[in-house]
């Protein structure tokens, strides 16, 4: 149901407005389309193909499980049945994000005493619940909703960013965790506001620049987590394999360099999405939308999953590059939408 709503929403929002502008493409216009791995990208398509509950979908996904697993056949099956749309004006902003794996306890020890919690029952959706710094001050502990317990604050701040993690336990155990919902503030990042303040210049901020920075000055770094009110809570999820990656926005397991968290208001959930991200390391890649995040709005915006633990969070909290995202959509929907604007 959310990828259905998903569609219909992005779809409704892209051709109701005559501000979006939207310009059709030919393949050939694609930096690189020829030369990525198009079976990689059929197969992330694939993982939530069928949760796109529309009729020019439908025939397209289940044409799309029977094409041969060579490149020729998934790089024909996409021009056959899209076409490439730019939607809104590039550059684009891409950055990155990963699945931490860190060090951590059931129960609150002298090492392990910074909570993540369970969603509290009495939070609804759409409303406005306690603030981070209440949170982080005592409003809801001691009620057993205390899922986890690790070692460092600023673990628990950029485990909420990403919205899942792996976490290791004493006993060498492994449990997954999930977003289970947020507390309704607007997220607000915590990178500008040091930049504000004059503490760290653009060119500084990076998610290990932050970190480092809110590590070594834990007094003022706390009062600079609180100025983000946002605050997100977590659930265990335990039918995840370990080469499985985290479960995305459409509820099924994303994908390392080929899934990305996107806007649905402008970009349909499950759709294909061509990115060439700019850089000191280029991407020229065919990726598929499907995750969300409270830091990514806009028609050309994307947050690109860099997959699980250090090296892979060191590789994505460098990530903020220009570029353009270009929107594969099945190819009657594309013309309509270009007459519509």
């Amino acid at each position: 149901m959310r990828a259905a709503l998903g569609i219909l929403a992005a779809t409704a929002a892209l051709m109701a407005s005559p501000a979006i502008s939207a310009e059709i493409l030919e393949f050939d216009a694609l930096d690189g389309w020829y030369d990525d791995n198009h079976v990689e990208a059929l197969a992330a398509f694939l993982r939530t193909c069928d949760l796109i509950k529309q009729e020019d979908w439908t025939p397209i996904c289940a044409v799309a499980a029977d094409v041969p697993q060579d490149d020729a056949s998934a790089r024909s099956f996409f021009e056959l049945f899209f076409k490439p749309v730019i939607v809104g004006q590039p550059p684009a902003l891409f950055t990155g994000y990963f699945e931490p794996e860190l060090e951590g306890s059931t129960v609150q020890t002298g090492r392990f005493k910074y909570p993540i919690y369970r969603r509290p029952p009495e939070l609804k959706d759409g409303t406005t619940f306690h603030s981070r710094e209440a949170i982080e001050t005592g409003a809801i502990s001691g009620r057993g909703l205390e899922l986890a317990w690790l070692d460092d604050p600023v673990d628990v701040y950029f485990l909420q960013v990403q919205g899942s993690g792996r976490i290791r336990l004493t006993d060498g155990s492994v449990i997954r965790v999930g977003y289970a919902g947020s507390n309704g503030h607007s997220y607000r990042s915590i990178g500008h506001e040091l930049v504000r303040s004059g503490t760290l210049t653009m060119d500084e901020v990076s998610a290990p620049e932050i970190a480092s920075w809110v590590r070594n000055n834990p007094e003022a770094g706390r009062e600079v987590l609180y100025t983000n009110p946002s605050y997100v809570f977590f659930r265990k999820i335990g039918t995840l394999t370990a080469e499985d990656g985290p479960i995305g926005a459409m509820g099924r397991s994303i994908t390392t360099m080929r899934s990305i968290a996107i806007d649905p208001k402008f970009t349909p959930l499950g759709a294909p999405v061509w990115i060439e991200k700019d850089g000191k390391s280029p991407i020229r890649s065919l990726m598929i939308a499907q995750d969300t995040g409270g830091a990514i709005k806009g028609m050309q915006r994307a947050d690109i999953f860099f997959g699980t633990g250090a090296d892979a969070g060191d590789l994505a909290g460098r990530i903020k590059d220009g570029g353009r995202m270009v929107l594969l959509l099945p190819i009657d929907r594309a013309f309509a939408m270009l007459e519509d604007n």
